[in-house]
């Protein structure tokens, strides 16, 4: 998630490209898989939600995953591809995302799902001919994993059994992000070597993990142990947690997201595959809460003005959902799903939710502001 530089802006190519206005469009239709979601969520929970519906449960993690983070990434992906095409693919997932909860056929939704991270993928080609680095060549590999993921459910395999492939997704993802801000602090080549290596691993050990669970599992949760000790190693967030404001605030949630991606793989490497229970709970939650949505807020007061042109100047209020989240985690994950300690769970869970609105208020608000 790189964003465009100013003097991107200026070239003829960048002329072509839908304005901030339409852009807000497809970044409205990730919030709105996002809300979804967590309405979902509650109803997951057996608490009150605005929304009920047998449906929305059973999407919870596709609107999270695909509707939430894919369009979100693919959106911009595609801004800094400069390429008017790229944004086709926020928005068939957003709109795919949105068609599985409709009257639609939920293949509908799924196709359009997978059509969006086909274009994806052709987005990271385009930007691979523009660049050949190894920090593009990890996040189209995340990629490839999440087009793999959306046509096994497409062919009707279960959520569960592609999680190795959605966490590939979103851990190359951010990873390859990672490695290019690294660079920036620390050009060690053994860096770009070792997580390229890693990641071509993780890739390989997802499809391993649908075939040979019990061994494919364990050797992606290893391979992914690996990836985040590399990514910690070299990551300019050591550095920069030591500053104050905007810096410290990146830092701390790049940082507990390592935290969350590192207990999930330790739990996988644990346990094996878990397809349901408290173990999966922890597993799904660590990676899409606890690393994912902590790397999204971290990200957020730099990545989205980059996006949508307006400015998102931090605020010590940043802090409050970060805080939430992570103390909510603990309760739901640590306490509920480990310790099984009662109520902690359904509390916990309850505010997971409450941490990602005040972080929409917070955003929405001091963009509003400047």
């Amino acid at each position: 998630m790189i964003a465009s530089s100013p003097a991107d802006v200026r070239t003829p190519i960048a002329a072509q490209q839908p304005l901030p206005t339409l852009r807000l469009v497809f970044l409205l239709l990730g919030g709105l898989s996002l809300l979804a979601g967590l309405n979902a969520a509650l109803l997951l929970l057996d608490l009150p939600a605005p929304l009920t519906g047998a449906r929305l449960s059973e999407m919870h993690g596709e609107l999270m995953v695909f509707g939430f983070l894919g369009t979100v990434i693919s959106l911009e992906r595609a801004v800094a591809a400069r390429r008017w095409w790229a944004y086709l693919a926020p928005a068939t997932l957003g709109l795919g995302a949105l068609s599985l909860l409709s009257v639609l056929p939920v293949a509908v939704g799924q196709t359009l799902i997978v059509l969006g991270l086909a274009v994806l993928n052709l987005t990271y080609v385009a930007l691979w001919q523009r660049a050949r680095a190894d920090e593009v060549a990890i996040q189209a590999l995340g990629a490839v994993l999440g087009l793999g993921a959306a046509m096994l459910l497409l062919g009707g395999v279960g959520f569960p059994q592609t999680m190795p492939w959605l966490v590939g997704f979103v851990a190359l993802t951010i990873g390859g992000e990672r490695v290019e801000l690294a660079r920036v602090g620390s050009p060690d080549p053994r860096l770009r070597q070792a997580a390229t290596y890693l990641s071509v691993g993780v890739a390989l050990s997802a499809g391993l993990a649908l075939t040979l669970p019990q061994t494919g599992v364990r050797v992606f949760a290893v391979l992914t142990l690996a990836l985040v000790g590399v990514l910690v190693t070299f990551d300019v967030a050591r550095k920069t947690i030591r500053m104050t404001g905007l810096p410290r605030f990146s830092a701390a949630c790049i940082l507990t997201g390592y935290f969350w991606l590192a207990l999930a793989a330790t739990t996988w490497l644990w346990a094996g595959p878990l397809l349901e229970g408290p173990g999966y709970d922890l597993v799904t939650h660590s990676v899409f809460l606890g690393f994912a949505l902590s790397m999204v807020m971290g990200h957020a007061p730099i990545i989205f003005p980059a996006v949508v042109r307006r400015p998102i100047p931090y605020h010590w209020s940043m802090w409050a959902a970060f805080i939430l989240l992570q103390v909510s985690l603990f309760a739901r994950l640590v306490l509920g799903d480990l310790r099984e300690v009662p109520w902690t769970w359904q509390v916990g869970g309850a505010l997971n939710v409450a941490a990602i609105v005040v972080f929409l208020l917070v955003t929405v608000t001091r963009a509003v502001k400047r």
